[in-house]
This record gives C-alpha cells, sequence and structure tokens, in this order.
C-alpha cells in the first residue's frame, strides 16, 4: 500500500486536476505530499518503537493508512487531498520500517536472506503495477479508487496484526533513549527540503532561485545533521551503523540502484504513451512484464545467493540492468512489442536479483544490537533513493530534450543517463569484499570465512559480525 500510493497517482493527474479543478501544475503537489511525509517521519520509526513498541506504532500506521485513504477518496478540494496525503505519508513512514525491523531484528543470520526475499516483495511489486493499475483505473473507473482499494487491504492488514503482533519488553530492561530533538529537526528538515527540491527540479518550467535556495539549504541542513549524528550519544539515525564496510557500501550503492529501478516505471510509460502512441492500458500492460520476470527470477533468487554469493550476483545484475536501460532507449514505435517485452521481462529479473542482494547484504553483517538502527537507516536511503526516482527521470528528458531537440531521441539520451548511473552501482559492487554476506549464506562448505563486519581500530565492531 504504501510503496504503491507513492506512484499510481501520475497516471491519474490530469482527472484529479479536471474533478477537483485544480491545473495540472498544482496537482503535482498531491504526489510530493506524499514522499515529502516519508522522507521526513521515517528517521523517526525507530524511535518511536522503542517508545511505544511494535505493535502500538504498528497498527497505528495501518489504521491511519487507512483512513488517510478514505479521507482521499472523499477529498472535494485539492487542499483537502494534499491534506489527506500528508497523513498517508505519516501512516506509511511508521508502517514499512516498522514491519521491517520486526520481521529482520530477530532472525538468525541464516534466515536473514529467506526472509529478505519475501520482505522485497512490495518494493518490486508496486511500481511495476503502478501504471497498470493507473491506467486502468483511470480508463474504466474514476480516480477516488486509486485510494478505496487501500480499504479492503488495509482492513485485512490491521486484523492479521491485532492477532499477530505483539509488543516484547525490551530485553535489557531499561528505558528507551530520550528523543534526539537536533536529529530530528536536523535530518527531517533536510530531507524533506531535498524531496521538494527535487519536486521543483521536476516542474516543467522550474523556478530557478527558488530551487538553487531549497538544495543549498538542505545540503547544509543535512551537513550539519550528519556532523551532529556522528557525536550524539543517542542519534536519531544511527550512523556507527556505517562502520560496518558491507553496509556501508550497499548502502551507497543502493541508494543509486533505487533510483534507477524507481525511475524506470515513471519513464517507460511516458515514451509509450507519449512517443509510442500507445493507449495507458496498452503502456501499463507491456511495463507488467517487469513483473514477470521478478515472479520468474524469484524461487532461484536464494539458491543463486548461496551458490554464488552476494558479491558476484550484485555485479552482473548491476551490470545487466545498466545494458537494458540503455538498450530500451533504442526501442521505437516499430521495434517488435515481443522484443520490448523481452527486455522488461529480462530487467525484471536483474531487478529482482539486485533488490534482493541489496536488501540482504549490508545486514547479514551487522551486529544484533545494531540491526534495529540499520533496519531504520537502510528504509531511509531507499525512500531518499525512490524519492528523487521521478525527479532524477524528468531532469534526464530534460537534457535529453536540450541536446536533441526532444523526441524519441531525448529518451534516448535520458534512458543512457539512467543507465550510466546503473553501472556505477556496478563498480560500488566491485569494492564489496568478497566473503561479504556469508553469515547469510547456507554454504556447502564451512572453509569459506565471513566477511570482516568493519574497518578501522576505532569502531570496536571488527570480528563480531560473522
Amino acid at each position: 500500500m504504501e510503496m504503491l500510493d507513492g506512484t499510481i497517482v501520475t497516471t491519474a493527474s490530469p482527472q484529479i486536476g479536471r474533478s477537483l479543478h485544480a491545473p495540472a501544475t498544482e496537482v503535482g503537489l498531491v504526489v510530493t505530499a506524499y514522499l515529502l511525509t516519508l522522507a521526513v517521519l521515517i528517521p523517526l520509526s525507530g524511535w518511536l518503537t522503542r517508545r511505544f513498541g511494535n505493535r502500538v506504532i504498528f497498527l497505528t500506521a495501518i489504521a491511519l493508512f487507512t483512513f488517510a485513504s478514505v479521507g482521499c477518496a472523499v477529498s472535494v478540494s485539492l487542499g483537502m487531498l494534499v491534506g489527506m496525503r500528508v497523513l498517508q505519508g505519516a501512516g506509511g513512514a511508521m508502517m514499512v520500517p516498522v514491519g521491517r525491523t520486526m520481521v529482520l531484528s530477530p532472525a538468525a543470520k541464516q534466515d536473514i536472506l529467506r526472509l529478505t526475499s519475501y520482505v522485497v516483495w512490495p518494493g518490486l511489486l508496486a511500481p511495476v503495477i503502478a501504471p497498470l493499475a493507473g491506467g486502468l483505473i483511470t480508463t474504466y473507473a474514476t480516480w477516488h479508487w486509486m485510494f478505496l482499494i487501500n480499504v479492503p487491504l488495509g482492513v485485512a492488514a490491521f486484523a492479521v496484526a491485532w492477532r499477530l503482533v505483539t509488543s516484547a519488553p525490551r530485553a535489557d530492561g531499561t528505558a528507551p533513549p530520550p528523543l534526539d530533538w537536533a536529529g530530528v529537526g536536523l535530518t527531517c528538515a533536510g530531507l524533506g527540503g531535498l524531496t521538494y527540491a527535487a519536486h521543483l527540479v521536476s516542474l516543467p518550467s522550474p523556478p530557478v532561485a527558488q530551487t538553487v535556495a531549497f538544495a543549498v539549504v538542505s545540503a547544509a541542513l543535512l551537513a550539519g545533521a550528519v556532523a551532529h549524528l556522528r557525536r550524539a550519544a543517542h542519534p536519531l539515525l544511527n550512523l556507527r551503523t556505517l562502520r560496518v564496510r558491507t553496509f556501508r557500501v550497499s548502502q551507497l550503492g543502493g541508494t543509486m540502484y533505487f533510483f534507477v529501478v524507481g525511475a524506470l516505471p515513471f519513464l517507460l510509460p511516458l515514451m509509450f504513451q507519449v512517443e509510442f502512441g500507445w493507449s495507458p492500458v496498452k503502456s501499463g500492460a507491456l511495463t507488467a512484464f517487469v513483473f514477470a520476470g521478478n515472479v520468474g527470477i524469484k524461487p532461484a533468487t536464494t539458491p543463486l545467493i548461496n551458490r554464488f554469493g552476494f558479491r558476484p550476483l550484485l555485479i552482473s545484475s548491476t551490470l545487466g540492468t545498466a545494458v537494458i536501460v540503455a538498450a530500451f532507449g533504442f526501442t521505437t514505435a516499430s521495434t517488435p512489442v515481443a522484443v520490448i517485452a523481452a527486455l522488461a521481462l529480462a530487467s525484471g529479473v536483474t531487478r529482482s536479483v539486485g533488490f534482493t542482494v541489496y536488501s540482504t547484504v549490508g545486514l547479514a553483517d551487522m551486529v544484533p544490537e545494531l540491526m534495529r538502527d540499520a533496519n531504520t537507516l537502510a528504509a531511509t536511503s531507499m525512500q531518499l533513493g525512490a524519492g528523487l526516482a521521478i525527479a532524477g527521470a524528468a531532469v534526464a528528458l530534460r537534457v535529453g530534450d536540450g541536446f536533441t531537440g526532444g523526441g524519441q531521441a531525448a529518451y534516448t539520451v535520458a534512458f543512457c543517463l539512467l543507465a550510466a548511473v546503473a553501472g556505477g552501482c556496478a563498480v560500488e559492487a566491485l569494492r564489496l569484499d568478497p566473503a561479504a554476506g556469508n553469515a547469510a549464506r547456507r554454504l556447502r562448505s564451512a572453509a569459506v570465512p565471513p566477511a570482516p563486519a568493519a574497518s578501522g581500530s576505532s569502531s570496536g565492531l571488527s570480528g563480531q559480525a560473522g
């Protein structure tokens, strides 16, 4: 629900604008308000669970998200819809990171890979089915149903969570640490400002002075946040988790990879509809072949990682993504549909493998006492990559327009730029230790040692991760 609602609305923007008597440029706030709230509040999720417990926060998040979905559907003005989207973002910011933490924090190292293969499904599924679902809803129903479909899902999730989720007492019996108010102000304001600057960049005619101001101020706030978080006794985001080399490398490469993965479902339907002249339903159906690739490779993902290791699969999946994304840029309206479907299918395969590796390898070498902090930081970086994806795709397309004058050639440049980012992920993957993540693999031989957990003598973590 959280990831689907981040992208599905873009398909219905014209319909929402006509219904609420709002200009198309202002309807973009419906997406921005949601992504902005996610970026601002996700870092708070770790402290909230320490303070109030998993059960209270998770159930509250589901209820809030479901209630806000109904509020979105009954909105009679753009202002009301944006307000309800802020409430949705608040629910989603607690729902997903807390769910990941509940599943992965108590897990044994050997179970993390198997569990992660289930946890990453929403991230793989939502961006792919959003264009098809949005196309079907806008073609055969009204935009209100984009939000109402969350109601039965939310009710079912709440009922199951009420039965299954418990709030265990803190293992050490101590009170939760105090809230890092300085970290909240610096981190949340910086991430929020950066997300809003990305929204301004994605506009057809971005206000240059305002965009630069938001970008500069946000960068300064985030720089201050990093300096504060490194010194604070109880930081909002524990940057000490980055002392684990595997986790550090996976977060940098993973953020870039989520950026590419998030931009593709936006850029592909746009090219299909604007340049190829396809209907939203046909465009969404072809994009959905990515999901078929995800499904097809999923049963083999864990055996492949156990057989070959994280590093080789990550290098091959990121390189494969780079090649396929570049190939999309050279398709035209005359390209056989079967060829485009095959590229989408192969893209789904590489996305599934890459997503699973990035979501697992860093946590596999993390010491148990830092697992909750690592999950919160990973969720924040993932949201940062996804939140900047649409703006990045828009900028890449604008660069293509500037070099080529528009048309299909502009999409070629845009896809090649995204492919270059995916290639950078492959370069980053080369920095991984060959034994990275071995603690989470089921090795046939015990002769392969676990990867070193940290670098630097001051971390105090070396030798513990295995």
